[in-house]
Protein backbone atom coordinates (compact mmCIF):
# COMPACT_ATOMS: atom_id res chain seq x y z
CA UNK A 1 0.00 0.00 0.00
CA UNK A 2 0.99 3.78 -0.17
CA UNK A 3 0.74 4.31 3.33
CA UNK A 4 3.53 1.16 4.11
CA UNK A 5 5.57 2.74 0.99
CA UNK A 6 5.96 5.97 2.80
CA UNK A 7 6.15 4.73 6.04
CA UNK A 8 6.78 6.90 9.56
CA UNK A 9 7.73 9.88 7.35
CA UNK A 10 8.41 12.48 9.91
CA UNK A 11 9.78 15.44 8.35
CA UNK A 12 10.82 16.98 11.52
CA UNK A 13 12.28 13.98 13.28
CA UNK A 14 13.37 11.37 10.15
CA UNK A 15 14.63 14.11 8.08
CA UNK A 16 16.52 15.41 10.17
CA UNK A 17 18.38 12.09 11.16
CA UNK A 18 19.20 11.53 7.69
CA UNK A 19 20.82 14.60 6.90
CA UNK A 20 22.51 14.49 10.51
CA UNK A 21 24.08 11.15 8.63
CA UNK A 22 24.52 12.97 5.79
CA UNK A 23 26.62 16.02 6.75
CA UNK A 24 28.68 13.01 8.92
CA UNK A 25 29.69 11.74 5.14
CA UNK A 26 30.35 15.23 4.01
CA UNK A 27 32.82 15.93 7.05
CA UNK A 28 34.98 13.48 6.06
CA UNK A 29 35.99 14.27 2.55
CA UNK A 30 38.06 16.91 1.95
CA UNK A 31 36.39 18.48 -1.40
CA UNK A 32 32.90 19.64 0.97
CA UNK A 33 34.02 22.71 3.03
CA UNK A 34 34.18 25.23 0.68
CA UNK A 35 30.52 26.25 0.40
CA UNK A 36 28.52 28.66 -2.00
CA UNK A 37 28.48 31.71 0.03
CA UNK A 38 32.75 31.88 -0.91
CA UNK A 39 32.67 30.69 -4.30
CA UNK A 40 29.35 33.86 -4.61
CA UNK A 41 32.14 36.54 -3.19
CA UNK A 42 34.87 34.84 -4.97
CA UNK A 43 32.87 35.23 -8.44
CA UNK A 44 32.00 38.59 -7.28
CA UNK A 45 35.02 39.69 -7.16
CA UNK A 46 36.37 38.50 -10.33
CA UNK A 47 33.54 40.51 -11.82
CA UNK A 48 34.14 43.94 -10.33
CA UNK A 49 38.02 42.93 -11.38
CA UNK A 50 37.11 41.87 -14.74
CA UNK A 51 38.46 44.58 -17.82
CA UNK A 52 36.08 47.09 -18.59
CA UNK A 53 33.92 47.11 -15.23
CA UNK A 54 35.30 50.19 -14.18
CA UNK A 55 34.75 52.29 -17.71
CA UNK A 56 32.45 54.88 -16.88
CA UNK A 57 29.21 54.56 -18.81
CA UNK A 58 29.51 58.05 -20.25
CA UNK A 59 32.98 57.13 -22.23
CA UNK A 60 31.63 53.63 -23.88
CA UNK A 61 30.56 53.53 -27.54
CA UNK A 62 26.29 53.54 -27.76
CA UNK A 63 25.52 50.48 -29.79
CA UNK A 64 22.97 51.02 -32.70
CA UNK A 65 19.51 51.01 -31.72
CA UNK A 66 16.36 50.61 -33.78
CA UNK A 67 12.23 51.35 -34.01
CA UNK A 68 9.91 48.71 -34.75
CA UNK A 69 10.07 49.56 -38.24
CA UNK A 70 13.30 49.82 -39.04
CA UNK A 71 14.71 46.65 -38.17
CA UNK A 72 17.67 45.00 -40.06
CA UNK A 73 15.89 41.89 -41.26
CA UNK A 74 17.81 39.67 -43.59
CA UNK A 75 16.17 36.63 -44.36
CA UNK A 76 18.80 34.04 -45.14
CA UNK A 77 17.37 30.94 -44.40
CA UNK A 78 14.67 31.63 -46.60
CA UNK A 79 16.99 33.09 -49.58
CA UNK A 80 19.31 29.69 -49.03
CA UNK A 81 16.76 26.51 -48.76
CA UNK A 82 14.17 25.33 -50.97
CA UNK A 83 10.47 26.96 -50.40
CA UNK A 84 7.03 24.90 -50.88
CA UNK A 85 5.92 26.29 -54.02
CA UNK A 86 2.13 26.19 -53.23
CA UNK A 87 1.11 29.61 -52.12
CA UNK A 88 -2.07 28.47 -50.28
CA UNK A 89 -2.31 27.58 -46.86
CA UNK A 90 -3.86 24.38 -46.12
CA UNK A 91 -3.25 21.27 -44.58
CA UNK A 92 -1.18 19.16 -46.80
CA UNK A 93 1.88 17.18 -47.11
CA UNK A 94 4.65 19.29 -47.63
CA UNK A 95 7.43 17.54 -49.80
CA UNK A 96 11.23 18.64 -51.03
CA UNK A 97 10.96 21.85 -48.88
CA UNK A 98 12.22 23.44 -45.76
CA UNK A 99 9.77 26.48 -45.26
CA UNK A 100 6.28 27.40 -46.76
CA UNK A 101 5.27 30.73 -46.41
CA UNK A 102 1.84 31.85 -44.59
CA UNK A 103 0.32 34.63 -42.80
CA UNK A 104 -0.47 34.90 -39.87
CA UNK A 105 -4.04 34.76 -38.68
CA UNK A 106 -5.39 38.68 -37.28
CA UNK A 107 -6.55 38.65 -33.25
CA UNK A 108 -9.23 40.90 -32.56
CA UNK A 109 -8.31 43.21 -30.12
CA UNK A 110 -4.74 42.30 -29.21
CA UNK A 111 -3.21 43.86 -25.98
CA UNK A 112 0.32 43.49 -24.65
CA UNK A 113 0.24 41.37 -21.31
CA UNK A 114 4.16 41.48 -20.90
CA UNK A 115 7.56 41.49 -21.82
CA UNK A 116 10.95 40.99 -22.01
CA UNK A 117 13.17 43.83 -22.29
CA UNK A 118 16.39 42.43 -22.08
CA UNK A 119 15.31 39.78 -25.00
CA UNK A 120 14.33 42.45 -27.11
CA UNK A 121 16.83 45.21 -26.33
CA UNK A 122 19.42 42.54 -26.48
CA UNK A 123 18.71 40.39 -29.16
CA UNK A 124 17.09 42.86 -31.32
CA UNK A 125 18.84 46.10 -30.83
CA UNK A 126 15.41 47.40 -30.36
CA UNK A 127 15.73 50.89 -28.66
CA UNK A 128 14.33 50.52 -24.71
CA UNK A 129 12.05 53.75 -26.16
CA UNK A 130 9.88 51.46 -28.18
CA UNK A 131 8.93 49.42 -25.47
CA UNK A 132 6.47 51.89 -24.48
CA UNK A 133 5.01 51.39 -28.07
CA UNK A 134 2.40 48.88 -26.36
CA UNK A 135 -0.36 49.34 -29.10
CA UNK A 136 2.16 48.94 -32.02
CA UNK A 137 3.94 45.90 -30.30
CA UNK A 138 0.36 44.09 -29.79
CA UNK A 139 -0.26 44.84 -33.78
CA UNK A 140 3.11 43.89 -35.05
CA UNK A 141 3.78 40.65 -32.18
CA UNK A 142 0.19 39.92 -32.37
CA UNK A 143 0.51 39.00 -36.20
CA UNK A 144 -1.73 42.02 -37.48
CA UNK A 145 0.60 44.42 -38.62
CA UNK A 146 3.75 43.36 -40.98
CA UNK A 147 6.89 44.43 -39.52
CA UNK A 148 8.96 46.57 -42.48
CA UNK A 149 11.40 43.93 -43.65
CA UNK A 150 9.30 40.77 -42.42
CA UNK A 151 8.59 37.58 -44.33
CA UNK A 152 6.27 35.08 -42.57
CA UNK A 153 7.13 31.68 -42.79
CA UNK A 154 6.48 28.23 -40.93
CA UNK A 155 8.94 25.55 -40.94
CA UNK A 156 8.52 21.80 -42.13
CA UNK A 157 10.46 19.41 -40.05
CA UNK A 158 9.40 15.41 -39.22
CA UNK A 159 10.27 13.67 -35.77
CA UNK A 160 10.58 10.70 -33.37
CA UNK A 161 7.48 11.12 -30.50
CA UNK A 162 7.58 9.06 -27.83
CA UNK A 163 10.30 6.55 -29.55
CA UNK A 164 8.23 6.19 -33.01
CA UNK A 165 8.41 7.74 -36.14
CA UNK A 166 5.31 10.34 -36.78
CA UNK A 167 6.64 11.59 -40.59
CA UNK A 168 5.70 15.37 -41.31
CA UNK A 169 5.17 17.51 -38.53
CA UNK A 170 6.05 21.26 -38.40
CA UNK A 171 5.32 24.24 -37.04
CA UNK A 172 1.71 23.92 -36.38
CA UNK A 173 1.36 26.85 -34.15
CA UNK A 174 4.36 28.62 -35.13
CA UNK A 175 4.72 31.82 -37.44
CA UNK A 176 8.35 33.26 -38.33
CA UNK A 177 8.39 36.96 -39.38
CA UNK A 178 12.04 36.30 -40.41
CA UNK A 179 15.41 37.21 -39.27
CA UNK A 180 16.97 40.27 -37.26
CA UNK A 181 20.94 40.96 -37.58
CA UNK A 182 21.84 43.17 -34.80
CA UNK A 183 24.21 45.69 -33.68
CA UNK A 184 26.63 43.25 -32.56
CA UNK A 185 25.99 40.68 -35.65
CA UNK A 186 24.35 38.13 -33.97
CA UNK A 187 21.38 36.53 -36.14
CA UNK A 188 17.74 35.94 -33.91
CA UNK A 189 14.54 34.97 -35.49
CA UNK A 190 11.20 36.26 -34.66
CA UNK A 191 8.51 33.62 -34.28
CA UNK A 192 5.24 33.80 -33.15
CA UNK A 193 3.63 30.88 -31.13
CA UNK A 194 0.10 30.75 -31.75
CA UNK A 195 -0.56 32.92 -34.50
CA UNK A 196 -2.75 30.75 -36.92
CA UNK A 197 -2.88 27.47 -38.80
CA UNK A 198 -0.39 26.10 -41.09
CA UNK A 199 0.57 23.96 -43.68
CA UNK A 200 1.49 21.55 -40.65
CA UNK A 201 -1.00 21.92 -38.30
CA UNK A 202 -2.84 18.60 -38.74
CA UNK A 203 -6.21 18.66 -36.67
CA UNK A 204 -5.41 21.92 -34.94
CA UNK A 205 -6.34 25.70 -35.18
CA UNK A 206 -2.82 26.65 -34.81
CA UNK A 207 -3.58 28.30 -31.58
CA UNK A 208 -2.41 28.98 -28.44
CA UNK A 209 -4.37 30.29 -24.91
CA UNK A 210 -3.20 32.56 -22.27
CA UNK A 211 -2.64 30.02 -19.65
CA UNK A 212 0.10 27.55 -21.54
CA UNK A 213 1.19 31.12 -23.20
CA UNK A 214 2.32 32.33 -19.78
CA UNK A 215 4.00 29.12 -19.31
CA UNK A 216 6.16 29.25 -22.00
CA UNK A 217 6.94 33.38 -21.38
CA UNK A 218 8.22 32.83 -17.82
CA UNK A 219 10.06 29.70 -18.05
CA UNK A 220 11.54 30.36 -21.22
CA UNK A 221 13.24 33.47 -19.84
CA UNK A 222 13.60 31.78 -15.88
CA UNK A 223 15.66 29.28 -17.84
CA UNK A 224 18.12 32.52 -19.80
CA UNK A 225 18.72 33.80 -16.15
CA UNK A 226 19.39 30.76 -14.39
CA UNK A 227 22.14 30.57 -17.51
CA UNK A 228 20.92 27.50 -18.68
CA UNK A 229 21.00 27.59 -22.77
CA UNK A 230 17.02 28.65 -24.30
CA UNK A 231 14.97 30.12 -26.84
CA UNK A 232 14.02 33.38 -25.42
CA UNK A 233 10.33 35.15 -24.77
CA UNK A 234 10.27 39.07 -26.04
CA UNK A 235 6.30 39.16 -25.62
CA UNK A 236 3.06 38.00 -24.52
CA UNK A 237 -0.07 38.87 -26.02
CA UNK A 238 -3.39 38.01 -25.93
CA UNK A 239 -6.64 39.00 -27.28
CA UNK A 240 -10.37 38.95 -27.75
CA UNK A 241 -10.36 36.14 -30.40
CA UNK A 242 -11.68 32.98 -28.55
CA UNK A 243 -11.22 29.69 -29.33
CA UNK A 244 -12.29 26.14 -27.48
CA UNK A 245 -9.97 24.08 -25.20
CA UNK A 246 -10.82 20.91 -23.13
CA UNK A 247 -8.59 21.76 -20.37
CA UNK A 248 -8.85 18.20 -18.69
CA UNK A 249 -9.59 16.00 -21.53
CA UNK A 250 -13.14 15.20 -19.68
CA UNK A 251 -15.67 16.42 -22.17
CA UNK A 252 -15.76 19.79 -20.82
CA UNK A 253 -14.90 22.55 -22.93
CA UNK A 254 -14.69 25.99 -22.78
CA UNK A 255 -13.85 29.13 -24.56
CA UNK A 256 -10.36 30.49 -23.95
CA UNK A 257 -8.53 33.82 -25.20
CA UNK A 258 -6.26 33.29 -28.03
CA UNK A 259 -2.85 34.64 -27.01
CA UNK A 260 0.91 34.85 -29.17
CA UNK A 261 4.36 34.58 -27.18
CA UNK A 262 6.94 35.84 -29.45
CA UNK A 263 10.47 33.81 -29.62
CA UNK A 264 13.33 34.41 -30.06
CA UNK A 265 16.58 32.30 -31.27
CA UNK A 266 19.27 32.15 -33.57
CA UNK A 267 17.68 29.40 -35.17
CA UNK A 268 14.85 26.76 -34.54
CA UNK A 269 16.13 23.96 -36.54
CA UNK A 270 16.18 21.35 -34.63
CA UNK A 271 17.24 17.46 -34.96
CA UNK A 272 13.67 17.04 -36.78
CA UNK A 273 14.68 19.28 -39.35
CA UNK A 274 16.71 16.88 -40.93
CA UNK A 275 14.48 14.00 -40.42
CA UNK A 276 12.24 14.84 -43.64
CA UNK A 277 14.94 12.80 -46.03
CA UNK A 278 14.09 9.86 -43.87
CA UNK A 279 12.60 6.73 -45.65
CA UNK A 280 9.89 4.51 -44.62
CA UNK A 281 10.00 3.44 -40.89
CA UNK A 282 9.91 -0.58 -40.06
CA UNK A 283 8.02 -0.05 -37.22
CA UNK A 284 5.50 3.06 -37.68
CA UNK A 285 5.45 2.63 -42.25
CA UNK A 286 5.85 6.44 -41.94
CA UNK A 287 8.30 7.89 -43.95
CA UNK A 288 9.39 11.93 -43.85
CA UNK A 289 8.17 14.38 -46.31
CA UNK A 290 11.05 14.23 -48.37
CA UNK A 291 11.94 10.68 -48.23
CA UNK A 292 16.03 9.95 -49.52
CA UNK A 293 16.39 13.48 -50.93
CA UNK A 294 19.95 13.39 -50.56
CA UNK A 295 20.34 17.08 -52.18
CA UNK A 296 17.98 18.62 -49.63
CA UNK A 297 19.78 17.13 -46.76
CA UNK A 298 23.12 18.76 -48.53
CA UNK A 299 21.87 21.79 -48.61
CA UNK A 300 20.28 21.85 -45.09
CA UNK A 301 23.41 20.98 -43.58
CA UNK A 302 25.68 23.05 -45.25
CA UNK A 303 23.27 25.91 -44.61
CA UNK A 304 23.49 25.28 -41.01
CA UNK A 305 26.92 24.78 -41.02
CA UNK A 306 28.14 27.32 -42.42
CA UNK A 307 25.44 30.12 -41.11
CA UNK A 308 25.98 28.81 -37.41
CA UNK A 309 28.96 26.74 -37.25
CA UNK A 310 31.54 28.72 -39.48
CA UNK A 311 34.56 27.91 -37.44
CA UNK A 312 33.78 24.93 -39.24
CA UNK A 313 34.88 26.28 -42.63
CA UNK A 314 38.31 24.63 -42.64
CA UNK A 315 37.12 21.50 -43.20
CA UNK A 316 35.00 22.69 -46.38
CA UNK A 317 36.79 20.40 -48.98
CA UNK A 318 36.46 17.35 -46.89
CA UNK A 319 32.29 17.10 -46.34
CA UNK A 320 32.24 13.46 -44.77
CA UNK A 321 35.05 15.30 -41.97
CA UNK A 322 33.11 18.52 -41.93
CA UNK A 323 29.32 16.64 -41.50
CA UNK A 324 31.48 14.59 -38.76
CA UNK A 325 32.93 17.60 -36.95
CA UNK A 326 29.07 19.73 -37.20
CA UNK A 327 28.15 16.02 -35.50
CA UNK A 328 30.20 16.20 -32.83
CA UNK A 329 29.51 19.66 -32.22
CA UNK A 330 25.74 18.95 -31.71
CA UNK A 331 26.34 15.65 -29.44
CA UNK A 332 28.85 17.94 -26.81
CA UNK A 333 26.23 20.93 -27.11
CA UNK A 334 22.97 18.18 -26.30
CA UNK A 335 25.04 16.97 -23.24
CA UNK A 336 25.85 20.21 -22.28
CA UNK A 337 22.15 21.18 -22.24
CA UNK A 338 20.81 18.29 -20.50
CA UNK A 339 23.49 18.35 -17.78
CA UNK A 340 21.74 22.21 -17.26
CA UNK A 341 18.51 21.00 -16.86
CA UNK A 342 19.56 17.95 -14.34
CA UNK A 343 21.81 20.84 -12.35
CA UNK A 344 18.37 23.04 -11.84
CA UNK A 345 15.70 20.24 -11.33
CA UNK A 346 13.84 20.72 -14.72
CA UNK A 347 12.17 17.71 -16.60
CA UNK A 348 11.33 18.91 -20.16
CA UNK A 349 8.44 16.83 -20.35
CA UNK A 350 8.51 15.71 -24.17
CA UNK A 351 11.55 15.13 -25.23
CA UNK A 352 10.61 14.28 -29.05
CA UNK A 353 13.56 14.40 -31.70
CA UNK A 354 11.42 17.57 -33.01
CA UNK A 355 11.86 19.13 -29.72
CA UNK A 356 15.56 19.09 -29.78
CA UNK A 357 17.37 21.89 -30.95
CA UNK A 358 20.78 21.67 -33.34
CA UNK A 359 22.02 24.94 -31.53
CA UNK A 360 21.78 22.98 -28.01
CA UNK A 361 18.75 25.58 -26.75
CA UNK A 362 15.55 23.75 -24.86
CA UNK A 363 13.37 24.46 -27.12
CA UNK A 364 8.83 24.29 -27.58
CA UNK A 365 7.84 24.61 -23.72
CA UNK A 366 4.78 22.30 -23.43
CA UNK A 367 4.18 19.79 -20.02
CA UNK A 368 7.41 20.81 -18.53
CA UNK A 369 8.15 21.32 -14.66
CA UNK A 370 10.51 22.01 -12.19
CA UNK A 371 10.97 19.40 -9.35
CA UNK A 372 9.64 20.68 -5.93
CA UNK A 373 10.64 17.97 -3.76
CA UNK A 374 13.39 15.71 -5.22
CA UNK A 375 11.93 12.79 -6.79
CA UNK A 376 14.07 10.75 -9.84
CA UNK A 377 10.94 9.53 -11.84
CA UNK A 378 9.75 13.16 -11.95
CA UNK A 379 7.02 13.32 -14.56
CA UNK A 380 5.64 16.71 -15.31
CA UNK A 381 3.55 15.23 -18.48
CA UNK A 382 0.32 14.05 -17.92
CA UNK A 383 0.49 11.77 -20.96
CA UNK A 384 3.11 10.82 -20.81
CA UNK A 385 1.74 7.27 -19.16
CA UNK A 386 4.80 5.27 -19.99
CA UNK A 387 6.72 7.90 -17.77
CA UNK A 388 9.70 7.79 -20.56
CA UNK A 389 10.52 11.10 -20.45
CA UNK A 390 11.05 11.34 -16.34
CA UNK A 391 13.68 13.71 -14.94
CA UNK A 392 16.31 10.84 -14.55
CA UNK A 393 15.71 9.47 -17.87
CA UNK A 394 16.37 12.78 -19.61
CA UNK A 395 20.08 12.23 -20.45
CA UNK A 396 19.95 8.51 -21.97
CA UNK A 397 16.73 9.83 -23.92
CA UNK A 398 18.95 13.01 -25.63
CA UNK A 399 22.09 10.31 -26.09
CA UNK A 400 19.11 8.22 -28.11
CA UNK A 401 17.94 11.03 -29.89
CA UNK A 402 21.29 11.84 -30.82
CA UNK A 403 21.17 8.62 -32.27
CA UNK A 404 17.98 9.36 -34.58
CA UNK A 405 19.75 12.13 -35.85
CA UNK A 406 22.27 10.42 -37.00
CA UNK A 407 20.48 8.20 -38.43
CA UNK A 408 18.69 10.98 -40.53
CA UNK A 409 22.27 12.44 -41.76
CA UNK A 410 23.52 9.02 -42.44
CA UNK A 411 22.41 9.34 -46.17
CA UNK A 412 25.56 11.98 -46.28
CA UNK A 413 27.54 11.25 -42.96
CA UNK A 414 28.02 7.24 -42.39
CA UNK A 415 26.53 5.35 -39.20
CA UNK A 416 29.94 3.66 -39.16
CA UNK A 417 31.69 7.08 -38.44
CA UNK A 418 28.93 8.91 -36.28
CA UNK A 419 28.29 6.83 -33.84
CA UNK A 420 31.25 5.44 -32.68
CA UNK A 421 31.65 8.99 -31.90
CA UNK A 422 28.14 9.34 -30.18
CA UNK A 423 29.38 6.30 -27.70
CA UNK A 424 32.79 7.75 -27.03
CA UNK A 425 32.04 11.60 -26.57
CA UNK A 426 28.61 11.91 -25.35
CA UNK A 427 28.88 10.19 -21.74
CA UNK A 428 32.15 11.91 -21.09
CA UNK A 429 30.69 15.22 -22.21
CA UNK A 430 27.47 15.11 -20.42
CA UNK A 431 29.34 14.03 -17.05
CA UNK A 432 31.99 16.95 -17.11
CA UNK A 433 29.46 19.63 -17.60
CA UNK A 434 27.19 17.62 -14.77
CA UNK A 435 29.85 17.77 -12.68
CA UNK A 436 31.82 21.02 -13.04
CA UNK A 437 27.73 22.65 -12.55
CA UNK A 438 27.77 20.59 -9.19
CA UNK A 439 30.78 21.73 -7.94
CA UNK A 440 29.56 25.79 -8.93
CA UNK A 441 26.28 24.90 -7.00
CA UNK A 442 28.06 23.32 -4.06
CA UNK A 443 30.97 25.91 -4.16
CA UNK A 444 33.25 23.07 -4.39
CA UNK A 445 37.19 23.07 -5.25
CA UNK A 446 38.03 21.43 -8.35
CA UNK A 447 40.57 18.57 -7.54
CA UNK A 448 42.51 15.94 -9.67
CA UNK A 449 41.43 12.33 -10.70
CA UNK A 450 40.64 11.60 -6.70
CA UNK A 451 38.46 15.00 -5.84
CA UNK A 452 36.91 14.10 -8.88
CA UNK A 453 35.81 10.83 -7.69
CA UNK A 454 35.37 12.06 -4.34
CA UNK A 455 32.68 14.79 -5.61
CA UNK A 456 30.81 12.05 -7.48
CA UNK A 457 30.30 10.28 -4.21
CA UNK A 458 29.30 13.26 -2.81
CA UNK A 459 26.91 14.56 -4.90
CA UNK A 460 25.59 10.75 -5.56
CA UNK A 461 24.88 11.04 -1.77
CA UNK A 462 23.69 14.49 -1.45
CA UNK A 463 21.08 13.19 -3.83
CA UNK A 464 20.67 9.91 -2.48
CA UNK A 465 19.76 12.16 0.60
CA UNK A 466 17.45 14.03 -0.87
CA UNK A 467 14.99 11.14 -2.47
CA UNK A 468 15.44 9.09 0.66
CA UNK A 469 14.02 12.62 2.72
CA UNK A 470 11.80 14.23 -0.12
CA UNK A 471 13.76 17.38 0.13
CA UNK A 472 12.89 20.39 -1.95
CA UNK A 473 15.39 20.34 -4.72
CA UNK A 474 15.94 24.20 -5.06
CA UNK A 475 15.43 24.77 -1.29
CA UNK A 476 18.20 22.12 -0.60
CA UNK A 477 21.39 24.19 -2.37
CA UNK A 478 19.87 27.32 -0.51
CA UNK A 479 20.30 26.15 2.63
CA UNK A 480 23.88 24.54 2.04
CA UNK A 481 24.73 27.60 0.77
CA UNK A 482 24.27 28.87 4.42
CA UNK A 483 26.71 26.43 5.71
CA UNK A 484 30.01 28.45 7.17
CA UNK A 485 33.29 26.89 5.79
CA UNK A 486 34.17 25.97 9.62
CA UNK A 487 30.61 24.30 10.22
CA UNK A 488 29.82 26.58 13.11
CA UNK A 489 26.11 26.72 11.78
CA UNK A 490 25.50 23.03 10.56
CA UNK A 491 22.79 22.51 13.21
CA UNK A 492 20.55 25.42 12.09
CA UNK A 493 21.18 24.17 8.48
CA UNK A 494 20.17 20.40 9.32
CA UNK A 495 17.18 21.68 10.72
CA UNK A 496 16.22 24.22 7.53
CA UNK A 497 17.11 21.50 5.47
CA UNK A 498 14.75 19.36 7.34
CA UNK A 499 11.93 22.00 7.05
CA UNK A 500 11.65 21.86 3.51
CA UNK A 501 11.08 17.94 3.09
CA UNK A 502 7.86 16.72 1.67
CA UNK A 503 5.18 15.93 3.86
CA UNK A 504 3.33 12.28 4.33
CA UNK A 505 0.37 13.34 2.45
CA UNK A 506 2.92 15.01 -0.56
CA UNK A 507 4.86 11.84 -0.64
CA UNK A 508 1.07 9.27 -0.42
CA UNK A 509 -0.13 11.04 -3.75
CA UNK A 510 3.16 11.19 -5.77
CA UNK A 511 3.32 7.21 -5.07
CA UNK A 512 -0.15 6.73 -6.24
CA UNK A 513 0.77 8.20 -9.42
CA UNK A 514 3.74 6.46 -10.01
CA UNK A 515 1.64 3.09 -9.03
CA UNK A 516 -1.01 3.82 -11.54
CA UNK A 517 1.57 4.66 -14.32
CA UNK A 518 3.53 1.59 -13.73
CA UNK A 519 0.50 -0.13 -13.63
CA UNK A 520 -0.98 -1.70 -17.12
CA UNK A 521 -4.13 -0.70 -17.91
CA UNK A 522 -5.34 -2.87 -20.45
CA UNK A 523 -5.44 -6.63 -19.79
CA UNK A 524 -2.40 -8.68 -20.23
CA UNK A 525 -3.92 -11.20 -22.71
CA UNK A 526 -5.34 -8.48 -25.00
CA UNK A 527 -2.27 -6.28 -25.29
CA UNK A 528 -0.10 -9.67 -25.92
CA UNK A 529 -2.57 -9.94 -28.99
CA UNK A 530 -2.63 -6.83 -30.14
CA UNK A 531 1.32 -6.45 -30.21
CA UNK A 532 1.46 -9.49 -32.04
CA UNK A 533 -0.91 -8.18 -34.78
CA UNK A 534 0.93 -4.80 -35.17
CA UNK A 535 4.37 -7.22 -35.80
CA UNK A 536 2.80 -9.22 -38.39
CA UNK A 537 0.25 -6.82 -40.27
CA UNK A 538 -0.11 -2.82 -39.24
CA UNK A 539 -2.84 -2.84 -41.73
CA UNK A 540 -4.84 -4.62 -39.48
CA UNK A 541 -4.72 -2.27 -36.75
CA UNK A 542 -5.43 0.57 -39.16
CA UNK A 543 -8.41 -1.29 -39.80
CA UNK A 544 -9.53 -2.01 -36.21
CA UNK A 545 -8.62 1.60 -34.94
CA UNK A 546 -8.25 3.94 -37.81
CA UNK A 547 -5.59 4.85 -40.09
CA UNK A 548 -5.01 8.21 -37.94
CA UNK A 549 -4.74 6.46 -34.57
CA UNK A 550 -2.04 3.96 -35.67
CA UNK A 551 0.89 5.71 -34.62
CA UNK A 552 -0.86 6.21 -30.74
CA UNK A 553 -2.55 2.84 -30.84
CA UNK A 554 1.76 1.58 -31.62
CA UNK A 555 2.82 4.28 -28.64
CA UNK A 556 0.40 2.95 -26.26
CA UNK A 557 0.55 -0.79 -27.09
CA UNK A 558 4.38 -0.40 -26.61
CA UNK A 559 4.25 1.56 -23.18
CA UNK A 560 1.72 -1.32 -21.74
CA UNK A 561 4.01 -3.94 -23.40
CA UNK A 562 7.18 -2.14 -21.21
CA UNK A 563 4.86 -2.13 -18.14
CA UNK A 564 4.44 -5.85 -18.33
CA UNK A 565 7.75 -6.83 -18.65
CA UNK A 566 8.47 -4.49 -15.78
CA UNK A 567 6.09 -6.35 -13.66
CA UNK A 568 7.10 -9.88 -14.65
CA UNK A 569 10.77 -8.72 -13.80
CA UNK A 570 9.42 -7.66 -10.66
CA UNK A 571 7.67 -10.63 -9.77
CA UNK A 572 10.29 -12.91 -10.97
Amino acid sequence: SVASRIGAHRPSVTSFARWSAAFQYFSAHSVFPTMRSEAVRAASDSARQAPGHSIPAASRPQPKTYTLETLPFDNLALRSLPLDPQPENFIRPVPNSVYSRVEPEPLKNPVLVALSPDALTDLLSLDPSELKREEDLAAYLGGNKRLPGSETYAHCYAGHQFGAFSGQLGDGAAISLGEVVGERGERCEIQLKGAGPTPYSRRADGRKVLRSSIREFLCSEAMSFLGVPTTRAGALITSDTLTQRDIFYNGNVINERCSVVTRLAPSFLRFGSFEVVKTQDAYTGRAGPSPGNTELLRELLDFTIQTYFPHLGHLEDNKPDQYLAFYREVVAKTAGLVAAWQAVGFTHGVLNTDNMSVLGLTIDYGPYGFMDFFDPDFIPNGSDNGGRYTYVKQPEICKWNLEKFAEALSLLLPLDRSLPLLSSLYDDEYSRAYFFLMRKKLGLREGGAEGGKEEEELVEKLFKTMEETAADFTMTFVELSRLERDGRNKEEVIKALASHCAPPSVLAASLTKKLRISRPTMPSGQTQQLWALAQQDRGKIAEIFGAENVEAVLRELEGEMAKMRALEKTAG
